[in-house]
């Protein structure tokens, strides 16, 4: 049986990816940062995952307005990275699980959340990013990334965009899906995106470190009381694209104690301001 054995959670700022291509990383501005990552680095070397199941937002890479799709789940073999302008990251492409991808959205869809399911598509820094806080900078010629990777897409976007609550509760049905999955694989869920931050208006540059802290806080501790948080407080507290944070509650909904399980241990807690005008959270969650 394949099993859910950790979720991860970190910022996907496009910066930081950057700082990395670039060799900025060691420069004043970018070493708190990158510290904060060191342990996890380490961790995931520890804990190596079969398949990471990524949530992620598309930046108008893969889809734009013409098509946007609440949840989008990858199930092709492989995703190249995208050029989001100026020309793609140096990265390994990505490689996929399109056996385990295709039973989660059987499985899913059939317990009533509608996915697009997405044969070909390009990845952006939404996902490649925290690919990259996790195991470092990676030669795209070397060979692929150590694991394989789902990619799901969420709409965080353009408005509507799915509620904290709705995004919860299909983490508990993605759970479901692994553990009904004939095959011992080792799976971690990681969301990302977030934490507070505004990219353009006259709040632009906006950072609540406190409204953040108390996110942390209630992931951990309070899922369930998080996942009723309405948009109109994130957007007045955390800005309007704090909203991502949202995502974050799919891989907390899939964790073993939202099923009856025990309460995860915590094995790392990160907050770091500022990384280009936004804050920067990450926790790693064991399931016990």
């Amino acid at each position: 049986m394949a099993r859910i054995t950790a979720s991860v959670y970190t910022s996907h700022v496009p910066a930081i990816g950057a700082a990395m291509d670039l060799g900025k990383t060691h420069e004043p501005y970018w070493q708190p940062l990158f510290k904060g990552y060191q342990f996890s680095r380490q961790w995931i070397q520890d804990n190596p995952p079969d398949v990471v199941f990524l949530v992620y937002n598309d930046h108008a890479t893969a889809f734009s307005l013409e098509l946007i799709p609440t949840f989008a789940i990858g199930t092709a073999a492989e995703y190249e990275v995208a050029d989001e302008g100026w020309g793609p990251r140096p990265v390994p492409k990505v490689i996929g699980h399109a056996d385990l991808a295709s039973h989660i959205a059987q499985s899913v869809i059939q317990d009533d959340f509608d996915l697009t399911i997405v044969n070909k598509m390009v990845v952006d820094h939404g996902l490649t990013v925290p690919l990259s806080l996790m195991y470092g900078e990676r030669d795209p010629q070397a060979g692929a990334w150590p694991c394989k990777v789902i990619p799901f897409a969420v709409n965080v976007v353009q408005y509507p965009v799915p509620s904290g609550r709705r995004c919860y509760e299909l983490g508990k049905a993605i759970r479901k899906a692994v553990e009904s999955f004939d095959e011992d694989l080792n799976v971690q869920i990681w969301g990302t995106g977030g934490m507070s931050h505004q990219l353009q208006g006259p709040r632009a540059g906006l950072i609540n470190q406190a409204w953040d802290n108390k996110f942390l806080d209630r992931l951990i501790e309070d899922p369930a009381g998080l996942a009723q948080v309405g948009h109109i407080e994130y957007v007045r507290e955390a800005g309007s694209e704090g909203i991502e944070l949202v995502m974050w509650l799919i891989a907390r909904g899939a964790m073993a104690d939202i099923n009856g399980g025990p309460k995860p241990r915590l094995a790392h807690r990160f907050y770091h301001v500022p990384a280009s005008n936004t804050a920067v959270g990450h926790l790693i969650l064991e399931n016990t």
